[in-house]
């Protein structure tokens, strides 16, 4: 993935209405330089490294922010705590490698029938759906 601009972070953070303070735009802007995703401890460290003087309990609220407004996505595979990635804005759900973090983007979601279906069958009306599959990628199960 290539390293965005600062201005292309800033007018995501903005497109989302939210106020593109300097440590923002640094934890989103490293977020968006991992191909795969990050925990928060992992972006402090980084950040950190790069002279960056910003506490872990703001990069925690950034995250949420940014995950509450639909900037990123939270994901859960790694135990006891959230891992955070830049995706793509259209709807989609992720294969997790539990062992390196590989994270892969799947857009063919055909479980809108089954959704609707299970949902009504129980007395749900459906609002959306996430799916994360957790497993071992190829290149894990090889080494």
């Amino acid at each position: 993935m290539a390293a965005p601009r600062q201005a292309d972070v800033e007018k995501l953070l903005v497109e989302h209405d939210i106020r593109a303070t300097r440590q923002r735009v640094r934890v989103l802007d490293e977020l968006a330089r991992e191909p795969n995703d990050a925990t928060a401890h992992e972006l402090f460290a980084r950040l950190r490294a790069h002279g960056e003087r910003i506490g872990l309990a703001t990069i925690y609220r950034t995250l949420a922010l940014l995950s509450e407004r639909g900037v990123i996505d939270a994901l859960a595979h790694h135990g006891g705590e959230l891992c955070y990635r830049l995706c793509g804005e259209s709807h989609h759900h992720h294969l997790t490698c539990s062992e390196c973090h590989r994270v892969v983007e799947l857009a063919d979601c055909s479980l809108e029938p089954w959704v609707a279906q299970i949902s009504a069958s129980h007395g749900f009306e459906p609002t959306g759906h996430v799916v994360e599959v957790t497993g071992i990628c190829a290149g894990c199960r090889a080494a």
